[in-house]
C-alpha cells in the first residue's frame, strides 16, 4: 500500500539557502501527501564531511525515508551503503539515498537533472571541445551528461590532479578512449581559446563561496557557459559571460529535475517537473533560460 506520509533530509555543508525543501514539500502538498525535508547542515552540526556515515545512520534510526546528498558528502556516502543503482556505481557518485525495509540504497538524478535542463536551455550548441571544472561528484555526472548529449571531447580541470585523471579514466571507460582528457587550472586560458563552451561544476559561486572560478578576462563571446550552482542562480560567473554575449544555462533547471527524478524514487509518485519549474522560478527568479 502507498504511503502519505513521508521524511526526508538533505546532508552537505553550506546548505542554509537550499530550495530543496520548498521544492519537495511544494509538489507533495500538491499531491496530497504529508512530507517533511529537514537541512542536515554539517557546517551547523560542526561536523566533517567523513561523518556522513554517522548522519545516515541516524537518519536510519529516525525513521527517514530518503535523503539526498549533496557537497562534499556525494562520493564519502557510497562506503556506507546496502547497494547502489548501476549509473551512481558507474558515476562514483550518489545525490539521493533511498531508506526502505532496512537498507539505504544510493541512486544519482545529478545526470538526467542536468542532460534534461541542458537539452531544454541550450539545444543548439556546439558540444565537439568542452571544458569541464569541477571533478567532483556533480562534476562526474555532468561530464557523463554532456558525453551522452553527444560532447566530441571534454576537457576535466580539477586543481587536484589524480581527480581529474579517475574522472577522466572513468569518462573514456564508459564512452570510449580520448572522449575524455585531464588538465590543470594552469591549462585554462589555452583551452577556453578554442572551446565552445565551458560546464562549471564546482562550489564556487554559492552562496558560501562566493566569486569566480576563473579570471574573467579568460572569457569570449564564443563560449556557452553551463553553470551548475543553483543558489544564487545568477552567479558572478553567469553575469560577466552574460555581459559579453555568451548564451548561458543556470543551475535552476538542474536543480528541478534532478529533485524530480528524487521525488518519484522515495515515493514512487510522479512528479510534474512543469509546477516545480514554475515553483523554482517564484522562489528564486526565471529559470533555465539561455540569454
Amino acid at each position: 500500500m502507498a504511503k502519505d506520509s513521508y521524511l526526508v533530509g538533505l546532508i552537505g555543508s553550506g546548505i542554509g539557502p537550499s530550495l530543496s525543501p520548498a521544492l519537495h514539500e511544494r509538489e507533495a502538498d500538491r499531491q496530497g501527501l504529508r512530507y517533511l525535508y529537514r537541512l542536515i547542515d554539517i557546517d551547523r552540526l560542526g561536523r566533517a564531511p567523513e561523518a556522513v556515515g554517522d548522519l545516515l545512520r541516524a537518519a536510519r534510526d529516525l525513521g527517514f525515508d530518503g535523503l539526498n546528498i549533496t557537497h562534499p558528502c556525494k562520493q564519502l556516502v557510497i562506503e556506507h551503503l546496502d547497494a547502489l543503482d548501476p549509473r551512481a556505481e558507474a558515476l562514483g557518485a550518489v545525490n539521493t539515498v533511498v531508506l526502505d525495509d532496512g537498507r539505504a540504497v544510493g541512486h544519482n538524478t545529478d545526470i538526467t537533472g542536468f542532460a534534461t535542463s541542458f537539452a531544454r536551455g541550450l539545444p543548439d550548441v556546439p558540444l565537439e571541445r568542452v571544458v569541464q571544472l569541477g571533478a567532483g561528484g556533480a562534476g562526474a555526472a555532468v561530464a557523463h551528461a554532456v558525453l551522452t548529449l553527444g560532447a566530441g571531447q571534454v576537457t576535466v580541470v580539477d586543481p587536484v590532479a589524480p581527480r581529474a585523471a579517475a574522472l577522466a579514466d572513468s569518462l573514456n571507460r564508459h564512452f570510449g578512449g580520448g572522449r575524455a582528457v585531464p588538465a590543470a587550472p594552469r591549462e585554462l586560458a589555452a583551452l577556453l581559446r578554442h572551446a565552445d563552451g565551458v560546464v562549471h561544476a564546482t562550489p564556487t559561486g554559492m552562496a558560501a563561496h562566493p566569486g569566480l572560478p576563473f579570471p574573467a578576462d579568460l572569457l569570449h563571446s564564443g563560449l556557452w557557459i553551463a553553470e551548475v550552482v543553483y543558489r544564487p542562480l545568477e552567479t558572478e560567473l553567469l553575469r560577466t559571460a552574460r555581459a559579453l554575449g555568451c548564451a548561458t544555462l543556470d543551475g535552476g533547471g538542474m536543480a528541478v529535475f534532478q529533485a524530480a527524478d528524487a521525488f518519484r524514487l522515495v515515493t514512487g509518485r510522479e512528479p510534474d517537473s512543469a509546477r516545480m519549474l514554475a515553483d523554482i522560478a517564484e522562489l528564486a527568479g526565471a529559470v533555465g533560460t539561455p540569454r
